[in-house]
């Protein structure tokens, strides 16, 4: 992986190399931290990076501090200037990724959420796929359960609840298969090991509920209302048994890291015809000419980057 040039460091940005902290960190050693994930989507023809949704992304930033009780010093403006600030900086001529941390900067040992400093970084990388086989995953069902909300709060990118996802997806690797579809508590679907579920099922878009121990993902809510709005679907947030996914016509992940990935088989069945289905596929198309300012009428969700500002705060179902 190509490391970054910058990063965005106490308040400033600086030569990557510059941003470090001490081993002892509180975050570091306890997993007290937050962060984000953000897209930027390099469109050839305009010339122009385009960074999907990050008033929204910086908003659950700074809502999953608060879980934490956790001051973050900037407001989301101040978060997408300095997100756009950065990738000026880098000079990216290809899609990216970004990454906002919030932690708690101090050195000191003893486990807390209080009288702590939380610092924000932030840096970004080129990056394409996160999945090699998006467009067809062969996925298990993990043998690890979903971290539940009175434990850690899910709904939230907290830096220490993925140690749960890197152990679904390890698993999954190492048993052959793409990815992981991860139950909750109660044997229900949750997500994947870091993204929200779909499946179609006799015509229905059905996702699980954000009561079922899932991430409030931002992808989730744009795929939804394309969904209902652009495609005239139904969908429904409920409860998914493990075994329904089994007789689903389609299936899919979505996510910013993941984007929108196509399930075509589930411990060894495949789903529908074993193939991504015509929904997946307009789905992704659609998204994917979205999220590189391609449709006028969703531009608003793309914030450019080679230009002075970010401009208006954009807030979207």
């Amino acid at each position: 992986m190509t490391l970054p040039k910058f990063a965005f460091f106490k308040g400033q940005i600086v030569p990557y190399s510059e941003a470090k902290v001490g081993i002892l960190t509180h975050t570091f050693n306890y997993g007290t931290g937050v962060f984000g994930g953000l897209r930027g989507y390099w469109n050839e023809e305009a010339k122009q990076l385009y960074v999907f949704r990050p008033f929204d992304h910086f908003t659950r930033f700074l809502e999953s501090g608060k879980l934490l009780l956790m001051d973050i010093p900037y407001s989301k403006d101040q978060l997408v200037r300095a997100t756009l600030d950065l990738l000026r900086a880098e000079n990216f001529r290809t899609d990216c990724y970004v990454r906002p941390l919030a932690y708690y900067s101090d050195e000191v040992i003893g486990v807390r959420l209080y009288d702590l400093k939380p610092e924000v970084a932030i840096a970004s990388i080129p990056f394409g796929s996160y999945l090699a086989n998006e467009e067809g995953l062969s996925i298990c069902t993990a043998s690890w359960v979903r971290v539940e909300d009175n434990m850690i709060p899910a709904r939230g990118k907290i830096s220490g609840a993925y140690v749960n996802s890197s152990l679904t997806k390890t698993e999954a690797h190492k048993g052959g298969y793409d990815e992981a579809l991860v139950l909750n508590q109660n044997g229900h679907v949750a997500e994947g090991s870091a993204a929200n579920f779909f499946m179609i099922r006799r015509g229905v878009a059905c996702t699980p509920r954000l009561t079922d121990n899932i991430l409030e993902g931002i992808t989730r809510r744009t795929i939804m209302h394309l969904l209902r709005e652009e495609m005239s679907i139904e969908v429904v947030e409920r409860s998914i048994d493990r075994t329904e996914v089994y007789l689903a016509e389609e299936a899919f992940f979505c996510g910013t890291g993941v984007q929108l990935a196509s399930i075509i088989k589930i411990d060894h069945r495949p789903i529908g015809a074993g193939r991504m289905g015509p929904i997946t596929q307009a789905l992704r198309k659609l998204y994917f000419d979205i999220v590189r300012g391609r449709v006028p009428k969703y531009l608003s969700l793309c914030a450019p980057v080679y230009q002075a500002q970010a401009g208006a705060e954009q807030v979207h179902p």
